[in-house]
């Protein structure tokens, strides 16, 4: 699984039209948001760290909420731009993540489980195991 790694609002009119997870990197305004939303159609989960998930609006939230689009708080450990512009989450531990999840784990239980073995924020763990994105 990858997520595209926004730095800035330049970038927007960069993306392909056909990502559908992203990691916002910066403190966006609304209006990015909304940008995101049309660039993207296809836009499944917008990761944002966690000082700007607290201050982002209750309309944006619902927006997004009624487009489907899941908004979740957290950080790409360990990644650089300089490298590549997507942060990747490796084959095993989304397997591992969906074994969990299919093994009845809790949704506790599962996110101590992969925080133990790699630095993935809770929410994204959550995440992946709700929608059982496939690797």
């Amino acid at each position: 699984m990858k997520l595209r790694v926004i730095s800035s609002k330049k970038e927007i009119d960069t993306l392909n039209p056909k990502e559908k997870l992203i990691h916002l990197a910066y403190h966006a305004s609304n209006a990015d948001y909304l940008d995101l939303m049309k660039k993207c159609p296809r836009l499944r989960m917008i990761q944002v760290l966690p000082s700007y998930h607290n201050t982002m609006s209750d309309a944006i939230q619902m927006f997004m909420d009624l487009q489907g689009i899941d908004v979740l708080e957290g950080d790409v450990h360990g990644y650089r731009k300089d490298m590549d512009e997507y942060f990747a989450i490796d084959d095993i531990t989304m397997k591992e993540i969906a074994g969990l999840a299919d093994g009845g784990a809790s949704m506790e239980d599962l996110t101590l489980q992969i925080q133990e073995k790699v630095m993935l924020d809770s929410d994204i763990i959550k995440y992946i195991a709700k929608t059982r994105i496939t690797a």
